[in-house]
């Protein structure tokens, strides 16, 4: 028998409930899989978004990335209407008039041969581990249902079966076995233990360009020129999660371009749907893509009208390197702000860009009670793992908004 709420408690309309009363149906309702902050947003704009009391809080998270634009976005959610009105899906089993274009703009932002759309980020790694795997039966020769598949420790590239079985987090790994075979993991940042698990049935190298869910760590100088020479040398794939790293986050388009890296597969997502949908990618050559044919792999979603319409207006923005630039001249301001942190409340500062990992003083706070004292200073952040805040504000951001959440962090670090 299904669990009823009593009549008694459930308010009349929308306006008669308060927060606790929206929390309460989330923890009623809702599979408790996520820690939310004692927060209900209702409105949004920008940089800042308003709870359901009307008080406003600077988003210093930007949904991990998905609002690189902000909240609404004047042009995205324009793009968006207007599909609106004409056709949001048709599935692929229909041409529409927005895959082409979709595809072709996308390809042209990022240097790409072809464009393989999906919707989540998770399902883009999906699609490149398959990808990566038919690739080495059908042209390396790798010995079939034997393709092993490099990747990092510490890692984050989504929540599926495949994926979880190559975490070496434990939370998000533990209770969900059996695994799925074909992988190897070592060490991020260390090529010389990368150069020693390539084998003949390696198939591709996966990996996190700056890991986010780790807390925003950079690879050592010339890691992962390192890592391209490696695949280059052994007829590797380097595949590069650019899902929480790309799309003008760290001040160019793939945080690979600070070193001059080329992948030969990019997964993207987050920031494609403009925080409006989910939208992703698998982007690259042609001759690894083109081993898809028909039949062999899809999404009823993938593709559609509606994302491609906004990913498109999403490529528009990214076209013009004014987000790229506001990255790289706001993140260097952001940057010099927190490390002044340093000694104070914190022991390091990580990241590029408009990202970035503070280290929390351990003994001190928690990740998780600074969020919680961030949220009482008017500050929307998260932490990851125990003892790291990760910051990552929309790119709309201003220097005097990234001055008053670094205020509010230098705050909270006191106490």
């Amino acid at each position: 028998m299904t669990a009823t709420v009593p009549p008694a408690a459930v308010p009349h309309s929308a306006a008669d409930y308060s927060a606790a009363d929206y929390i309460a149906l989330d923890n009623r309702w809702s599979t408790h899989n996520y820690h939310p902050l004692p927060v209900v947003i209702s409105e949004a704009d920008g940089a800042w978004v308003t709870d359901v009391h009307g008080r406003r809080y600077l988003d210093f998270l930007a949904g991990y990335s998905a609002l690189n634009f902000g909240h609404r976005h004047p042009a995205l959610v324009a793009a968006a209407v207007e599909q609106l009105h004409k056709v949001t899906l048709t599935s692929r089993a229909f041409h529409h008039d927005q895959l082409g274009l979709f595809c072709r703009e996308l390809a042209e932002l990022t240097g790409a041969d072809l464009v393989l759309p999906m919707n989540s980020g998770a399902e883009a790694v999906e699609s490149a581990i398959k990808v990566a795997r038919k690739w080495a039966y059908q042209v390396k020769g790798v010995p079939e249902n034997t393709a092993e598949i490099i990747v990092a420790g510490d890692n984050f590239h989504g929540r599926t079966t495949t994926i979880v079985s190559f975490s070496t987090d434990p939370v998000a790994r533990r209770d969900f076995g059996p695994y799925t075979p074909g992988f190897t993991v070592v060490d991020y940042g260390d090529a010389e233990a990368l150069a020693t698990a390539i084998t003949d049935r390696t198939a591709a190298v996966l990996v996190e360009p700056i890991q986010g869910e780790a807390g925003v760590l950079t690879p050592p100088p010339g890691y992962l020129r390192e890592v391209r020479r490696l695949c280059d040398d052994h007829n590797v794939l380097l595949i590069a999660d650019e899902i929480q790293s790309g799309l003008a986050r760290t001040g160019t388009l793939f945080a690979l371009d600070h070193e001059g890296v080329r992948a030969d597969l990019y997964t993207l997502g987050k920031a494609l749907g403009g925080g409006i949908l989910p939208v992703s990618a698998v982007v690259g050559r042609a001759d690894v893509l083109g081993v898809l044919k028909p039949g062999e792999h899809g999404s009823t979603f993938g593709g559609n009208p509606l994302a491609c319409a906004v990913g498109r207006a999403v490529i528009r923005l990214l076209s013009t390197g004014e987000f790229q630039e506001r990255a790289t001249t706001l993140g260097a301001h952001l940057h010099r702000r927190l490390a002044e942190l340093v000694g104070h409340g914190a022991t390091e500062i990580r990241g590029r860009g408009l990202w970035a990992g503070v280290e929390i003083t351990p003994g001190t706070l928690t990740g998780r009670a600074a969020s919680e004292a961030l949220m009482s200073q008017g500050v929307l952040c998260k932490e990851t793992h125990d003892n790291t805040l990760r910051v990552a504000p929309p790119l709309v951001i201003t220097e005097e908004e990234i001055d008053r959440g670094v205020a509010a962090i230098a705050t909270i670090l006191a106490t």
